[in-house]
């Protein structure tokens, strides 16, 4: 038995280390709740969720006063009953983001809780099918870059071994979103790869004329071009174009991804892990994903996606974005362009605990026991 004694929530804000834009939004901050748990025999599992932005307190809020007191003498071990029972005490709330973000806390917990009982990591726990994976940057790729620096990044990024870059599009005109990209082509050469990425800026009509430009470009998918919501839009968007639809940051649960799916609308998923509510429904969309012979390239979390990428077969890439380094004592394991799960048993995250102790901000945690 493993039943839980002790459940804490605490907050950090995250500066990111550069300054990202796209199409819609500034990220100016990341708001991370964190999830401790322990079981009867002292085990800890620490998970964690995220906000670009704003919103962090509204999910602390939910887990205090609605979510952690339910773990409390749980069986820590019946991971799949727990997110569902926590799920539908949730039912006013669901589906939605603040309470998928919050179970993602909950859920990470509990599975780095499992996987240091089992003394196995993450990825080897729930599947194992590779131990590397080949990674692209999005760092250098945001909407206020100028061209040139745009080229600088993507060559030095190819020289550094990383498969290929994402670049933000959306700029006002569709001259301008071409000549950023046919510049980046020039430089890195045919066998590079470039996404792009809209940020659901477009409407079908202009998605469909810029898309046009993307696969003069060669590019390796086209991001999010609509809104999340609409499927149509983006079913018959995939049917007019030879680009890769990709989509799934803005999803938040099983059955929205169910419904790209089965609609033909995506040909890439970008499952994220926070948004769809944890690693249990992660799991599913990526089985539901294969079963579909479509590929899973997760949105952000780089620290995270690592381990569940490498746990199954129809994972490609890892996005690149540095999240976590202000709170670990070592970054994520790259080398040559490639991401490496840890072998240590839990999520695979170094933890700097003292580091996380002084992130934390006034008045956003709470402590159970039982």
């Amino acid at each position: 038995m493993a039943l839980i004694t002790r459940a804490e929530v605490f907050m950090a804000n995250l500066v990111p280390q550069v300054k990202r834009t796209d199409a819609i939004q500034s990220f100016d901050s990341q708001e991370t709740p964190f999830v401790r748990v322990t079981d009867a025999d002292g085990v800890v599992g620490l998970g964690y969720s995220y906000t670009i932005g704003q919103g962090g307190p509204a999910v602390v809020s939910l887990l205090r006063e609605t979510l952690l007191p339910q773990l409390i003498g749980r069986e820590a071990e019946e991971i799949g009953r727990i997110w569902r029972d926590l799920l539908f005490s949730t039912h006013a709330t669901s589906v939605g983001a603040i309470t998928s973000l919050a179970l993602a806390a909950i859920d990470t917990a509990l599975w780095d809780l499992r996987c240091k009982r089992a003394g196995l990591p993450l990825w080897r726990m729930l599947g194992g099918a590779k131990d590397s994976v080949p990674m692209y940057t999005t760092e250098g790729g945001w909407l206020h870059i100028a061209t040139e620096d745009l080229v600088a990044d993507a060559v030095a990024a190819q020289e550094a071994g990383f498969a290929g870059s994402k670049i933000k599009i959306g700029r006002p005109h569709l001259s301008e979103d071409r000549e950023r990209l046919e510049a980046v082509r020039a430089a890195v050469g045919p066998g590079y790869e470039i996404m792009t990425d809209a940020n659901q800026c477009f409407t079908r009509a202009e998605a469909t004329r810029r898309a046009r430009v993307l696969e003069d470009c060669g590019v390796a998918w086209f991001e999010e071009p609509m809104p999340a919501d609409d499927v149509l839009g983006h079913q018959m968007l995939a049917a007019s174009t030879s680009v890769p639809i990709a989509v799934g940051e803005s999803l938040y649960s099983l059955s929205q991804f169910k419904d790209y799916l089965v609609a033909g609308a995506a040909s890439i998923v970008q499952v994220d892990v926070a948004r769809i509510g944890g690693i249990t429904p992660w799991m599913k969309v990526a089985h539901m994903a294969e079963a579909h012979n479509v590929p899973v390239c997760p949105h952000f979390l780089m620290e995270l996606h690592v381990s569940l990428v490498c746990a199954i077969p129809n994972a490609p890439w890892l996005e690149y974005i540095p999240q976590l380094d202000s709170l670990t004592a070592a970054p994520m394991t790259m080398k040559d362009g490639r991401g490496y799960p840890s072998d240590v048993a839990g999520l695979g995250i170094d933890w700097d605990f003292d580091k996380l102790k002084a992130a934390r901000i006034d008045g956003l945690s709470a402590t159970f026991t039982g």
